[in-house]
């Protein structure tokens, strides 16, 4: 007589897709993530050349001090957030949490356009640095998840 469990365990399982890993088999979606971490990037690069500019033009802030603030405030949430990236993940997904690094980043070209004082592009900063922590380590987290390891672990017996 068969278990009704484990008759409904070997049904789940013969609905349940496999799961194919490698880079040939999942390029659609590597590709996606590939091209999510290029705006990522362009971010940090378009907000590198722009600050500066603004900072000496619009608040009178020297380019020395411009860079200090952008390294500080962006470069110290950056790491801190990037400590806790891996827990939320457990907790809540990589794609949650690529979804929440997006949501913190879609005000900063905003508080930047719209910054009526110096201290706006700071907090925009803080925002870009948990923006790239969120983003960028969960993008590279899902592509190596995409791709799986280089040499499968052995099944145990």
């Amino acid at each position: 007589m068969n278990d009704p469990l484990t008759v409904a365990h070997a049904e789940a399982d013969r609905r349940t897709p496999r799961l194919t890993l490698g880079l040939r088999a999942n390029l659609g979606q590597f590709l996606l993530l590939v091209l999510i971490n290029g705006f990522v990037g362009a971010m940090v690069g378009l907000e590198r050349t722009v600050v500066p500019l603004i900072a000496q033009r619009q608040f009178g802030v020297a380019s020395a001090s411009a860079v200090l603030s952008f390294i500080i405030s962006f470069g110290v949430t950056k790491a801190l957030t990037n400590f806790f990236a891996g827990g939320l993940s457990d907790r809540f997904g990589r794609k949650g949490v690529l979804v929440a690094g997006w949501l913190m980043g879609l005000p900063v070209p905003l508080l930047i356009l719209w910054a009526p004082a110096w201290g706006w592009v700071v907090a925009a900063n803080v925002l870009l640095g948990v923006n790239q922590a969120l983003c960028w380590s969960m993008t590279v987290n899902m592509k190596i998840d995409l791709v799986g390891p280089a040499r499968p672990s052995p099944r145990p017996q």
